[in-house]
């Protein structure tokens, strides 16, 4: 991939609207303005300012669309190139024709993420910021676009600058007992680099920490709806859309199939499931509606157990019950439905927890008329980030190879503690040496310490024109 040439892409989406945007980055952005806009002159454009015009054909002068256009010179510009941003009507026909006037001017087709690479190449952005663009552009919440932006505006970045400069700070600090002694004036104690070390890691250990939340606010959360037939599970997947997905029904079995819908809860983007009941099957259709429902929930990242509150609990619920609490890594919700009638059940009637652990959270609603709808949203929430606390990380990350990064600084750390506790026996100069790679690790997040092949990858994931 060549950065020193021009590129040029269509950074709407594809289809007809009021306008449509064509972006052109690069040293000749200037240039092809002149050849492909009209009337204008060498100095006819100021940078930064919105001017009207016309596109014309590079070779013959033919008129292609009427647009407004937006020249910005570099470095001040989101690539930190000259740029070109011509503004068409916004039909697919009209786009591509005004594209292929600009790639015939002297542009090149942009390939996925190439502006945002550039943008970071040209130290308009760093790593972290980079992604955030993406995440930013396919977030499914409002509060997933609100983590995004942070990660945008350098929340993350700033979290891990603080830590490699306290890093950087350690090593200097180690580096100099080592070409220095107490006779020469410094004295550096092992027990005050160990008592640093251990601030640093647990640092560490929070920032890899906030990864499941920055996951699931970029992801989202698989949640299936699991329990008897006539539990109400259609009822409170329409409750929980907002309207009317499932087939409701009284006769048992109504659900043979599976569906699923996307919707957002407590700012969190779920998957919602809805399955077939959990009963000896009638028939072949329902059997294998059953088995599937197995599969979906081995799966998920989550189970919402319902059980209808308003009947005595029987051998068979207590017995599903027990199956699904000690799935393995699965977090449970169990939800006590149609508190509209009489309770007859809690989770008392269930027995204790199988592993003889903490019971999972119980929440009572009414699917058919709505009450403890709230308090189940917010549960959901909780099971979800795996925590009860509505407090907000000041950074969170988002990425695998993030926390992967986390990860490998952390063992680096551990190392260097562990050479300077002295039953290692670690010279100091290996401890020195750990805090490096420490260093780097932390610097892959921000794209200080990347290579080639983990920025192909991320920047794969962008669309063209971003």
């Amino acid at each position: 991939m060549n950065f020193s040439d021009t590129i040029a892409a269509i950074a709407t989406p594809y289809g007809a609207g009021g306008i449509g945007v064509i972006r052109i980055s690069g040293p000749e952005a200037r240039n092809i303005a002149l050849r492909i806009l009209t009337p204008l002159s060498q100095n006819g454009f100021r940078s930064h300012h919105l001017y009207h015009g016309t596109v014309i054909s590079p070779e013959n002068h033919q008129a292609l669309d009427d647009v407004l256009f937006t020249f910005f010179e570099g470095p001040h510009s989101f690539t930190g190139e000259d740029t070109l941003e011509i503004n068409c009507h916004g039909g697919p026909l009209i786009l591509e024709t005004v594209l292929e006037a600009a790639l015939r001017a002297g542009a090149r087709p942009a390939e996925n993420g190439e502006f945002t690479r550039r943008a970071y190449l040209n130290n308009r952005l760093d790593l972290a910021q980079a992604e955030a663009v993406n995440d930013l552009i396919t977030a499914r919440t409002r509060q997933g676009a609100v983590f995004a932006l942070e990660r945008l505006e350098g929340g993350l970045s700033r979290k891990i600058n603080e830590l490699s400069g306290d890093l950087l700070d350690l090593l200097a600090r180690i580096e100099v007992s080592i070409d220095f002694s107490a006779e020469d004036g410094v004295e550096e104690e092992a027990a005050d680099h160990l008592s640093e070390i251990n601030r640093i890691i647990n640092t560490v250990d929070s920032l890899a920490a906030t990864y499941r939340q920055g996951k699931i606010e970029r992801t989202g959360f698989r949640l299936v709806i699991a329990g008897r037939p006539n539990a109400g599970k259609s009822s409170l997947l329409n409750r929980l859309l907002g309207e009317k997905r499932a087939i409701v029904a009284s006769q048992p079995g109504t659900t043979r199939d599976f569906i699923e819908e996307a919707t957002d809860i407590g700012g969190i983007p779920v998957r919602l499931t809805d399955t077939a009941g959990l009963r000896p099957p009638t028939d072949e259709i329902e059997k294998e509606g059953i088995d599937f429902l197995w599969e979906k929930l081995d799966q998920a990242d989550g189970v919402l157990y319902l059980v209808d509150g308003s009947r005595k609990a029987t051998a068979e619920d207590i017995d599903l019950f027990g199956r699904i609490y000690t799935i393995p890594d699965k977090p449970l919700l169990l939800v006590l439905n149609k508190s509209d009638l009489p309770a007859l059940m809690d989770e008392k009637s269930l027995g204790p927890a199988p592993d003889a652990g903490a019971f999972p959270p119980v929440v009572r609603i009414s699917a058919k008329y709505g009450d403890g709808i709230e308090n189940l949203a917010v549960a959901i929430r909780r099971l979800a980030l795996n925590s009860n606390s509505g407090d907000t990380p000041s950074a969170v990350i988002a990425h695998a190879h993030q926390r992967a990064s986390l990860e490998k600084a952390k063992e680096s750390l551990q190392r260097a503690r562990e050479g300077l506790s002295g039953d290692a026996g670690m010279p100091p100069e290996i401890v020195a040496l750990e805090i490096r790679e420490a260093l780097d690790s932390i610097g892959e997040i921000t794209g200080k310490t990347s290579n080639e092949e983990i920025l192909d990858h991320i920047f794969s994931r962008f669309c063209i024109g971003k």
